[in-house]
Formats: C-alpha cells, structure tokens, sequence
C-alpha cells in the first residue's frame, strides 16, 4: 500500500513543490489549503480553512474515510504581515497566527489518532525567521519562532507513539511570498525579478532558493529511510544566510 502523505498549503509555491516530489516518489498525496488550485500531482485536494476547528474536523474526518492513514503530515501553510509592529492590528496578529500556528495545532491534533498506530513523521516548515530575523516581520517571525517550540515539544510527547516531528526553516525562496514582501520592503520599485536578484546576491551561494529545493528537504525528514534518527530538529535550508555575521 502506497504511503500517505498530507500536506497543507498546498496551493503555494513550496507546497505544489513538494505535492509533486512526493507523488514522485511513490507516495499517495492528500493537499489542503483555503485557496483553489491543487498541485496537479495531488491524489485528493480539500479546500478548507485549517485554523477552523469545525474545518479541520471535518477535513481529517474525510481522510480517515478516504485513507484510514496518515504517514507524514506536512504543516506548510502559512501567512505573512510585512509591517513594524506598532503598526499590525490586533486582527492582523491574529490572522498570523490562525494560519501559521492553530492550524498546526489542529491538524496534529486531528491527524494523531491516523498515525499512532504504525508511527509516521510530521514535518512542521517554519522559517528561517525563527533564528533570525529583520525588521518590519515581528508577527510572523514570533508565529514561526514559535512552531519551531511546538516542534521540539511535540517530538517528546509523540515519541511513545513512533511519530517523529522536525521542522524545515527555508531562508528566502522564490515564491510569490517571497515577492510580495520584496515589493512591499527592501527593493521597493525594482522588477520583481531585479528584486530577488539583489536578495539573492546578499547570500553565501549568491541566490535565493528553490521550492524544489526545500521539498527535497521536507521529503528527506518525513521519510524514516533517510532520517529514523532524527526528531526535534530544526533543518535549516538558507542558501548560508545565517552562517556570516551581520556585522562582516
């Protein structure tokens, strides 16, 4: 029987990335995100608002129905506010956190039950942000920051279980995320194109990254061939952003 992977924020750059890697890969995939649009390698797309207990619920209600099992749930469905804090609205906070945080909560909540039996892998994607940070970012970096927590945490608690939990932390990945926030910060007036290239110029491999490239990341820690040993960790995949010192 094929494995079954279930990967929220699907819809997204690194997401449809990593729907597609896996289906590669042999294994039957389950997307989910709030916005229409799957990744044409999803076996099953639901569209659905995670950060909504009832939605979520409901969600892995149909995918014990469906699969009757769950081999590794990739939490990748995220939001970002580009703003100082003072200037983020109490509504604004809390979006950050509905999407990048309680619909993690919820969905390993409701995935648990699906996974216990045989054990599997969760694979929480945070961000480089949680280790380092910017300016203008403060809601989601906390989110993030604070995934990375849960992570850590939850690799205790569900070692009984034979379920692993880790976190991949993409630095600056060409995404139409990453786009959004260079248009409205750092290289405001540049082609969008001239933007990621200044970006990337900034890092040690000279470029921004890939989604490819942090599916195979994601892809390496949910499969327990390539990483039985590993839970609790944080991955880091930055392209060497947070290897030089700031002040060089």
């Amino acid at each position: 029987m094929k494995r079954v992977a279930v990967i929220t924020g699907v819809s997204g750059g690194i997401g449809r990335a990593t729907a597609r890697l896996f289906a590669a890969q042999g294994w039957r995939v389950t997307g989910i995100d709030c916005r229409p649009g799957a990744a044409p390698e999803v076996h099953r797309f639901l569209q659905a608002d995670l950060a909504d207990t009832t939605a979520s619920e409901q969600i892995f209600a149909e995918i014990t129905a469906a699969a009757g099992r769950i081999d590794a749930l990739i939490n990748n469905a995220a939001v970002q506010i580009c703003k100082p804090l003072l200037e983020t609205t109490p509504a604004e906070w809390d979006a950050v956190m509905a999407t990048n945080l309680r619909s993690v909560y919820l969905a390993i909540r409701h995935a648990h039950p699906l996974m216990r039996a045989r054990g599997g892998a969760i694979v929480n994607v945070s961000s480089v942000h949680a280790v380092a940070t910017s300016a203008n970012i403060a809601a989601y970096a906390a989110s993030k920051g604070a995934l990375l927590a849960l992570t850590r945490a939850l690799a205790i608690e569900f070692s009984p279980d034979k379920i692993r939990v880790n976190a991949v932390l993409p630095g600056a990945v060409d995404t139409e995320m990453l786009r959004a926030g260079l248009s409205r910060e750092q290289f405001h007036g540049d082609s969008p194109e001239e933007s990621v290239r200044r970006l990337g110029a900034r890092h040690v491999l000279g470029r921004v990254g890939r989604p490819e490239e942090i599916a195979r990341a994601i892809l390496f820690l949910a499969d327990e061939q390539h990483s039985s040993f590993m839970t609790g960790q944080a991955l880091i995949v930055d392209g060497g952003a947070t290897a030089r010192l700031s002040t060089e």
